[in-house]
């Protein structure tokens, strides 16, 4: 029996960040939503997603499986449940289907009515969800530290170099392979994981929770906040706070970038700046792609930005800014709060598709990747929905 995340109607309240990628493919503390489902069950772990983001994911043999809304938020007890539930029997709150098991065909199942493919439907608790791209910001403090007690369990880090100035130590796990010297790792307020490979160079200040991903970089003199993760092959530097940076992505010069999540493949240039808090300091209003409104996103959030974006120099994003996938921003002065798909700076114009495309393989290429002929038919399906 395997595992099957599945994609319902949360998954558009999600947009920029899951036009290109199913939800269980998005980062927050340490691992994905399906990496995270793979280390908790052992099972193997499958995604029923869209239709044309389907292609990017495999599905499992005929058999039974254990149908899971990607969406939740998990815990032991509520793995316990799913894990225990009998054939044709599932679990549901006041929100939907959380999980059921079931030997139903993969194509027949339907996640808009998915409590329909269950005979027996047992009441649970409410569940936590994630419903909004700022969530994965707010509650990644609380995931660093779930993900980091559950990778680190039963494992010994690698020692730390002894130019490193540590505070509390014991926080701190360094997989092998890593760069560390004449930096500073505070894990006073919240446990540091270093991936393989990754380097941290001299000067970085680093305050706890914080996450540092495979292959990733921390440049010279960079200063840290917690929660911040920095997703495998990132590169950053500056100032960054409280941040989620899911993987490919380079905030690599001064300027600050706070309160934020930033998808793959997105670049940031040097002396980028955005605002994280209103100068009245009201609660901040995010654009909502899906319902075409704005939203009340709390008091502090930066900025949203889809995958395969890039924003120029020096530029100024405002509070709540939403940026699409596959944008190439720039403009005077304070940026708009929305940009969508594909744009062209921030006038209205629309980036050819070809040249797009391009573009994103010339940044590929910087990190010795590709852009696959799947990917393609993905951006392409995005495109022809403008």
């Amino acid at each position: 029996m395997s595992i099957i995340l599945f994609d319902n109607r949360f998954r558009r309240g999600l947009f920029p960040l899951t036009y290109t990628k199913a939800m269980a493919g998005l980062r927050f503390g340490i691992l994905t939503i399906k990496e995270r489902w793979e280390l908790l069950s052992q099972q193997p772990v499958y995604i029923h997603t869209e239709k044309y983001l389907q292609p990017l994911y495999t599905l499992p043999e005929p058999g039974e499986h254990l149908w899971i809304d990607a969406s939740i938020m998990i815990g032991q007890d509520l793995l316990d449940s799913i894990l225990s539930l009998e054939p044709c029997c599932c679990i549901a709150d006041e929100k939907g289907l959380i999980a059921g098991r079931t030997s139903l065909a993969v194509e027949n199942f339907d996640a808009t009515n998915s409590l329909a493919s269950f005979e027996n439907i047992h009441d649970h608790a409410s569940v936590k969800r994630i419903e909004h791209p700022w969530q994965l910001m707010q509650w990644n403090d609380e995931m660093i530290r779930y993900d980091h007690s559950l990778i680190t369990k039963g494992r010994k880090s690698q020692s730390i170099p002894s130019s490193v100035n540590t505070i509390a130590p014991e926080n701190i796990f360094i997989e092998e392979g890593t760069k560390l010297s004449f930096c500073t790792l505070n894990a006073s307020t919240g446990p540091v994981y270093i991936g393989k490979h990754a380097e941290i160079m001299e000067g970085s200040v680093i305050r706890g929770p914080f996450v540092l991903g495979d292959h990733s970089v921390l440049k010279m003199n960079s200063r840290i906040y917690g929660a911040t993760t920095l997703g495998p092959n990132c590169m950053g530097g500056g100032e960054i706070k409280n941040t989620v940076m899911m993987g490919n992505s380079n905030k690599a010069h001064d300027g600050y970038l706070g309160d934020s999540v930033v998808g793959e493949w997105c670049n940031l240039g040097a002396g980028s700046t955005n605002s994280n808090i209103k100068n009245t300091a009201s609660s901040v209003k995010v654009w909502n792609m899906d319902a075409q409104k704005y939203m009340d996103a709390g008091q502090k959030c930066g900025v949203i930005m889809g995958d395969y974006s890039r924003v120029a120099i020096n530029s100024a994003i405002n509070t709540g800014a939403v940026i699409g996938v596959s944008c190439n921003v720039f403009g005077t002065g304070l940026l708009p709060t929305i940009i969508s798909n594909f744009s062209w700076g921030v006038t209205g114009i629309q980036y050819e598709f070809p040249k797009a495309l391009a573009d994103i393989g010339n940044w590929k290429n910087l990190k010795q990747q590709k852009l696959g002929e799947t990917e393609t038919l993905v951006l392409k399906y995005i495109f022809d929905k403008l």
